[in-house]
């Protein structure tokens, strides 16, 4: 027996709203005719969305340290060298090839 969950890739939130204490989040992604579509919905407890917010951030400030750090390195190889303008943590972070998980996962 195979454990199955539903995976949706979403491009952004579409809409959020609280009824009842109960968050719903509407997720989106861009169609072919490239306007934002609803793909999903995440349902919690309100009072989740405050661990579930902290998360995402912490995960977030994980990328930028990793493209800051992945940044430093290629700057000290390019020592001595011209060097390029900086580019920003997040937009470094998109750029970062391979996979990494954090967590311990």
């Amino acid at each position: 027996m195979s454990d199955t969950k539903p995976t949706l890739f979403a491009d952004g939130l579409l809409d959020a709203s609280v009824h009842h204490a109960v968050v719903r989040l509407t997720l989106g992604q861009l169609g072919g005719d490239g306007k934002p579509q609803p793909c999903g919905q995440l349902v919690m407890p309100l009072a989740q969305l405050p661990a579930l917010a902290n998360g995402v951030l912490a995960l977030l400030r994980q990328i930028e340290a990793k493209a800051k750090e992945q940044q430093a390195q290629q700057a000290s190889a390019l020592a001595g060298s011209v060097t390029a303008p900086a580019t920003p943590p997040v937009e470094a972070a998109l750029e970062m090839p391979g996979t990494f998980s954090f967590g311990g996962r």
